[in-house]
């Protein structure tokens, strides 16, 4: 049964697959960081100086807090900036991949296309010339 596992887990679909999974929370993080610390604040300084992370709908009359977490600690609250700021990031993060894979896809394509027909050598054009002449003059 080792040895079966051993088969399994060192199979090139199962290490892709780690690897991959690795990679997309890596890149996660990127993309994070990107809204986090570039698009977001840049949207906010369009706005104003808004931070979608802080806005929020208490649902409970205790929390009075004017801050994501103080509220959080206060009782329930509804974090809708929070939410508008992961959609955010869904977003991008589908357009990247959409892009990535669209990337991918065009050099398939190129790596698909039939190379041009090499050139016929002139031997086998003469050759082709003069089997059409009789075949004309016969006719």
């Amino acid at each position: 049964m080792l040895q079966e596992f051993k088969e399994f887990a060192l199979k090139g679909n199962v290490v892709d697959l780690a690897i991959g999974v690795i990679i997309g929370a890596a890149f996660g993080a990127i993309v994070s960081s990107m809204v986090d610390d570039i698009i977001m604040p840049i949207v906010g300084a369009i706005t104003g100086g808004l931070d979608f992370s802080n806005y929020f709908l208490p649902l409970a009359s205790e929390v009075t807090a004017s801050s994501l977490e103080e509220a959080r600690r206060q009782g329930a609250v509804l974090a809708w900036g929070n939410f508008v700021t992961i959609a955010l990031k869904f977003l991008i993060i589908a357009w990247v991949l959409f892009l990535v894979v669209k990337a991918m896809n065009r050099l398939k394509r190129q790596q698909k296309q039939p190379e041009a027909a090499p050139e016929t050598p002139a031997d086998i054009q003469l050759l082709t010339e003069i089997r059409d002449l009789l075949r004309n003059r016969s006719a």
